[in-house]
């Protein structure tokens, strides 16, 4: 076999290996890495690279190691989640190098840090006086955190006493012209709401959609199709009848979700006189 489809074997197996590393090593080896992690990471790519090229090295044997150095890290990390002594032992402690406004220069000396590296980390968390800061902090994954003093922090609505609704994730209830039925009913809407809501936007129907999102406070996007196109002019009487349904929808809706009997009652009624309305109107709505 000539030597540089061997190589070409070898590397495409020990690729397959350490991506089934990475994977079994999860999100947070690759998101909060720690010294440790760092040195593994090294490691295993010497040793990947090492099986993939050296062929006096058995592919074997290269596996193998690969693997140790893969599962070591997955075991400390199980252990450390068990033990708090262990994490600290494996991982370090963060270091505080900014305290009540004042640097501490001797931890600056023990993590081999300049004042040129510390205002480096300031900066990158919007904190370019030092007179701003109190507290900075040297985690163990090499990042800083920092938090500034209260006058230089941002002003948020409540220290005015502003009161706002808590927002939820924006869902996607349209895509590719198919409605998301489940998810748009989780957040309270129905298909005769949505209909009238993406003919507002100049679409005819749900297929004329790529996709579509509802935020917090229901307001919709849409993006058609064809969007660079002239769409036609919003037809008043469709978008009537589609408005028509959705007052319907929702009247039923309030009737099902309320305990009064009342209001149960008074929804239902309402919603029968609406069904009878639209029946005489509709003829005339229709295009």
């Amino acid at each position: 076999m000539p030597e540089y489809v061997l190589i070409f074997i070898r590397s495409i197996i020990s690729f397959v290996v350490i991506l089934i590393i990475a994977r079994i090593m999860g999100k947070k080896q690759i998101s909060q890495l720690t010294f440790f992690d760092y040195v593994v990471g090294i490691t295993i790519g010497s040793l990947a690279s090492a099986t993939a090229i050296n062929q006096s090295i058995k592919i074997m044997n290269g596996i193998v190691a690969l693997l140790v150095f893969g599962f070591i890290p997955v075991l400390l990390g199980y252990i450390s989640m068990k033990s708090y002594k262990f994490r600290m032992l494996v991982e370090g402690y963060p270091t505080v190098l900014v305290e009540n406004g004042q640097i501490l220069e001797e931890n600056l000396l023990k993590v081999k840090m300049t004042m040129d590296d510390l205002m480096l980390f300031l900066r990158e968390k919007n904190a370019f006086k030092l007179s701003d800061v109190e507290l900075a902090i040297l985690e163990t994954n090499g990042q800083m955190s920092v938090m500034k003093k209260t006058d230089a922090q941002a002003l948020k609505p409540k220290d005015i006493g502003l009161t706002l609704v808590n927002e939820h994730r924006p869902q996607i209830v349209i895509m590719d012209g198919n409605v998301m039925e489940k998810d748009l009913k989780r957040y309270g809407y129905t298909k005769e709401w949505l209909l009238g809501e993406i003919m507002k936007k100049g679409a005819r129907d749900f297929s004329d959609v790529f996709v579509a999102q509802i935020d917090s406070e229901g307001n919709v996007f849409v993006d058609l199709y064809h969007e660079k196109l002239k769409l036609p002019e919003i037809k008043q009487k469709p978008l009537l009848a589609a408005q028509l349904k959705k007052l319907h929808a929702d009247l039923e809706n309030f009737a099902l979700q309320t305990d009064d009997p009342k209001a149960k009652e008074t929804y239902g009624k309402e919603a029968e006189s609406l069904k009878k309305l639209m029946e005489n109107v509709d003829p005339f709505l229709k295009e």
